[in-house]
């Protein structure tokens, strides 16, 4: 499997939140980076501890990919990210960088305005 094939499958498996599925995906070594206040988390445990409670509302979520652009390892996305609430569609743009090895996610940061989704999102 090609890297970017990789991560198309990692985020495919996260549209219905097919945890097990998508964390297959994802190294024990993996880090993955959101802005503030997010952080840092390592590996899929960590990767599960922050999208679980953070994807807990929505209803139906879509990672449009509108750009991608690889180099070794290396894939960087530009994406859309929709998320279905009970009463509206959020969306996010989003660009994510990922690293993949052996079929695995070893790195993953993503790059968005944290003010423009908690601005929508509903209270924790």
């Amino acid at each position: 499997m090609e890297p970017i094939e990789t991560v198309t499958a990692f985020l495919k498996a996260m549209e219905p939140l097919d945890y097990e599925t998508a964390l297959q995906y994802i190294a024990e070594t993996c880090e993955y980076t959101n802005p503030p206040p997010i952080g840092t988390v390592h590996g899929p445990a960590g990767v599960r501890a922050v999208l679980e409670p953070f994807f807990a509302p929505t209803r139906e979520n879509e990672f449009r990919v509108l750009r991608a652009v690889t180099a070794g390892p290396v894939v960087m996305l530009e994406r859309l990210d929709r998320h279905r609430l009970d009463d509206k569609w959020v969306e996010l743009p989003v660009t994510g960088v990922f690293e993949v090895h052996h079929g695995q996610i070893t790195y993953w940061r993503d790059y968005f305005d944290a003010a423009t989704i908690l601005s929508q999102w509903p209270a924790g």
